[in-house]
């Protein structure tokens, strides 16, 4: 009789054990079945909750579409030119600098006309200027050559009037800023000095202009003309 019961208890035992031991299987088959549904580890699946609710990365797919929307970058529209299209733009490019550059040395060209035109015109309305002055000193000239070939005056009026043109005339040059200089014991200087001898001189020092035989004009701080001389050796 104990024996017989120690079986049934052991029977017993034996089969809490296969019971609890099928439990077991059956929640590790439900763990692993919530883990192989899609998005999510065991106990999501197994709780039938879905990713993406709490900020998830978005579902494949999502992004393609947008990119597709999104406008083409220049660089993009570049590179899809053709061969022709490419080297049409190049060209139209050239020619349009080409017209520039045509355009600017017309221009230029214009420029240096009008610049040639004025200078010419200024050099000619100062040589008229002159001109017409010294017109006015020939006509003076004529008249005291005329009475004095008539015998209508004598040698002192003549020599009167030929000295009221040279001074008329020397204004004259004046007014066009042509002055003379004087030389006669100046030191001999090459630059405004022309020597065409050498004389003797007590009274001027060697190296100096001892005698001016021609007057020297400038025209302004230029010279117009240089003064003829003889330059003094010194005392013989």
């Amino acid at each position: 009789m104990r024996r017989r019961k120690t079986q049934n208890y052991n029977s017993v035992g034996g089969d809490a054990d296969k019971t609890n031991g099928q439990d077991q299987q059956e929640q590790q088959a439900g763990d692993a079945q919530g883990a192989g549904a899609p998005g999510g580890d065991g106990s999501d699946g197994a709780n039938g909750t879905t990713p993406g609710a709490n900020g998830a990365a978005p579902p494949a797919g999502a992004g393609d579409e947008d990119a597709a929307s999104a406008p083409a970058t220049p660089a993009a529209a570049t590179s899809e030119l053709t061969p022709d299209q490419r080297l049409a733009a190049v060209t139209a490019d050239r020619d349009d600098f080409k017209d520039r550059m045509l355009r600017i040395a017309a221009e230029f060209e214009n420029f240096k006309k009008r610049a040639r035109k004025s200078q010419d015109d200024a050099v000619s309305e100062a040589r008229e200027r002159v001109l017409k002055d010294m017109l006015e000193v020939v006509d003076n000239l004529e008249r005291a050559v005329g009475v004095q070939a008539a015998g209508n005056g004598d040698a002192g009026a003549v020599l009167k009037g030929v000295d009221l043109v040279l001074r008329v005339l020397k204004q004259k040059l004046e007014r066009n800023d042509v002055k003379a200089f004087e030389a006669a014991g100046q030191p001999f200087d090459p630059r405004v000095h022309e020597a065409i001898s050498r004389v003797a001189s007590a009274d001027v020092p060697a190296g100096s202009v001892a005698v001016e035989l021609q007057k020297g004009y400038r025209v302004g701080e230029r010279l117009l003309r240089p003064a003829l001389v003889s330059v003094s050796t010194g005392p013989t």
